[in-house]
């Protein structure tokens, strides 16, 4: 694969992860594999925005797209590391023992994480916001955006071409092959990756949607014209579709949502599941869409992503062993560690000998500040007057969702 020219003077350099036994961050299912992005810049001297993790060949790829545009690590005079987690920085020991004169140009805060992870103390430079670095007919300018989405952060600008290398920022999921650029996909395509980074941004960034907020307020005035990031689409087209897109994504965790329902659901001998039908047919009377998934069948990975953007929340599952559900357990601790708050909620489900879930479920919700209907619980297989209760319930959510 070649190196993706940008402009006269910036190449992109990608390699594709597809691998489906793996896990981004050892968490998230990349069925669809995932992209590491690093960006070439050539004035009469040479920088390298971003490493790669040596995964599933990354670094070799690496090189190999180095050498197609006649360079060897040991070219590279200064090598900017927007970022410091493993993804783009795990191939750093190996890149500075063959380039032992290369300058790391990082934060404050990342330069610490460069020595404390990669035991290196030479050859780093720490930068701050408005900082810039003359390559000799090319200017690079710095600015910090700490924790998008860790407090080391920054991106790097390139005025002339408008490129902002925006490292985890504005990125997805998804592999890209031989076409880096939005511009060279069709509109249905383009719908994957929109699902894709909704995902990306849920998994990775919904914890930290205030400060991407700030972070897109600090670079709106320089001028974007191409969006760069470490993951996913180059954006050189419609830079702004990409930009507007994490700014609604950030605004989903205070609200506005959308105006629909994300239904989760697990079931031990089919008593819940088969209620639940009567409470989707009560959120179909209102014409809300919804989406569903079951756990653990379905990885909380695709279950953040509909919950983040949705208002409402359907929590359906049986009491087990005096608690909850044990998949619905870690599914709420997830919710709360990527800030699913302020939506709308209904938690329904069976019992056996005694309920007991509704305590452990409270506790868990809590710091989420969301809206609740009233619960509805029973034992065993819910009979005529429990489904109708059921549809009313759903009725009663989706007419909340629906007034915001």
């Amino acid at each position: 694969m070649k190196a993706a020219k940008i402009c006269d003077r910036i190449w992109a350099l990608h390699a594709d992860i597809d691998s489906a036994d793996d896990r981004f961050e050892g968490i998230w299912p990349i069925p669809n594999g995932v992209s590491l992005n690093s960006y070439l810049i050539r004035g009469e001297k040479i920088a390298l925005i971003d490493l790669v993790r040596d995964w599933c060949g990354a670094a070799a790829n690496l090189k190999a797209q180095l050498a197609d545009a006649g360079l060897e690590v040991a070219s590279i005079d200064y090598l900017i590391l927007n970022h410091l987690e493993p993804d783009h920085t795990g191939w750093l020991a190996e890149f500075k023992a063959q380039n032992p004169c290369v300058e790391i140009i990082a934060t404050a805060k990342g330069v610490e994480l460069v020595k404390s992870f990669y035991k290196i103390t030479d050859g780093l430079k720490a930068v701050k916001s408005g900082d810039t670095l003359d390559l000799g007919g090319v200017t690079l300018q710095f600015e910090e955006t700490p924790n998008v989405h860790w407090p080391e952060t920054m991106m790097t600008f390139e005025p002339e071409s408008g490129t902002l290398f925006s490292c985890d920022a504005f990125g997805s999921y998804g592999k890209l092959g031989k076409r880096v650029f939005d511009d060279e996909y069709y509109a249905e395509e383009h719908a994957f990756f929109q699902t894709e980074s909704l995902r990306y941004y849920a998994n990775i960034v919904g914890s930290f949607s205030t400060f991407v907020k700030k972070a897109i307020q600090k670079v709106a005035p320089l001028g974007i014209k191409v969006v760069a990031p470490s993951h996913g689409l180059i954006w050189r087209e419609k830079p702004q579709v990409i930009i507007d897109r994490y700014l609604k994504y950030a605004g989903y965790m205070e609200g506005p949502q959308e105006k629909e329902i994300c239904v989760v659901w697990g079931s031990m001998y089919g008593n819940t599941r088969t209620a639940l039908e009567a409470l989707l047919k009560g959120i179909e009377d209102e014409r809300v869409p919804f989406s569903i998934h079951r756990v653990p069948d379905e990885d909380v990975s695709f279950v953040l992503a509909d919950a983040f953007k949705s208002a409402g929340i359907v929590i359906a599952m049986p009491t087990y062993e005096y608690k909850m559900f044990p998949p619905m357990a870690y599914v709420l601790d997830m919710f709360e560690r990527k800030h699913v708050w302020n939506r709308k909620a209904l938690r329904i489900g069976s019992w056996g000998w005694v309920g007991g879930a509704k305590k452990e479920y409270e506790e868990k919700v809590a710091p989420l500040k969301w809206t609740h209907i009233e619960p509805l619980e029973w034992a065993g297989a819910a009979d005529e007057a429990t489904r109708a209760a059921l549809r009313e319930r759903g009725r009663e959510l989706a007419r909340a969702v629906k007034a915001g």
